[in-house]
Formats: C-alpha cells, sequence, structure tokens
C-alpha cells in the first residue's frame, strides 16, 4: 500500500481523516506554494489532485515564471564531524568520490527496502 500519487511528475502525500471521513494531501517537494488537494472517495481526490496540479502550472505560466521542480536532484545534508570524516575515508577507500559513494550506499538502502 502506498500513501502517495503521482501527476505530471510532481507527488502528493495522501491521508485520511477519520473524524471528519474525508481524504486530503499535499503536493512534496515544492516549497514555492503550499499545494493541497481533498476527496471523499478515492476518484475525487484524485481528480482533486491533477486539478491542484494544473492550477499550480496554470498559475506559474500566467506569472511568467518557471514552476518549480519538485525534485531536482541534489539536497544538502548535515552530518556530525565524525560521520562526515568516516564517509570520505570510505569512499576513499573504494576509490570513489563522496557523491558518488553516498549516492550508491543511499541506492542500495532505498532498493533493499522495496
Amino acid at each position: 500500500m502506498t500513501n502517495t500519487m503521482k501527476y505530471k511528475g510532481y507527488i502528493g502525500s495522501v491521508a485520511f481523516d477519520a473524524e471528519d471521513r474525508i481524504f486530503h494531501g499535499r503536493v512534496i517537494g515544492v516549497s514555492s506554494a503550499l499545494i493541497g488537494f481533498e476527496g471523499s472517495t478515492v476518484a475525487d481526490l484524485e481528480k482533486d489532485f491533477h486539478n491542484a496540479v494544473d492550477d499550480y502550472l496554470e498559475m506559474c505560466a500566467e506569472q511568467g515564471k518557471e514552476p518549480e521542480k519538485p525534485f531536482k536532484g541534489s539536497f544538502n545534508i548535515r552530518l556530525s564531524p565524525d560521520l562526515h570524516q568516516n564517509l570520505v575515508l570510505n569512499a576513499a577507500n573504494q576509490k570513489m568520490t563522496l557523491n558518488a559513494y553516498i549516492k550508491t550506499v543511499l541506492e542500495q538502502v532505498v532498493t533493499s527496502d522495496l
């Protein structure tokens, strides 16, 4: 089971509010705008998600600005100095750059979790 939806490269997180008996969600990975959606059925939720993404893209076009891409392929991470040093040493032992080493380790973790 998944708690996400995908549309036009955007991912929406999905939750259910049992008290109000409604599904709701928001587009993740876009920091410049809060893009929310809801529905009382899965079909309604999906339709509102699509409409929310389309509205965001239309708004960007009307304002002449580039829509924010949800995932650019880079991110910053804060580490302790010791962990940073150990990662650099492990990468060097593998004859890899730190970036390539971390990418490989993350791919292995994500693949094993699937």
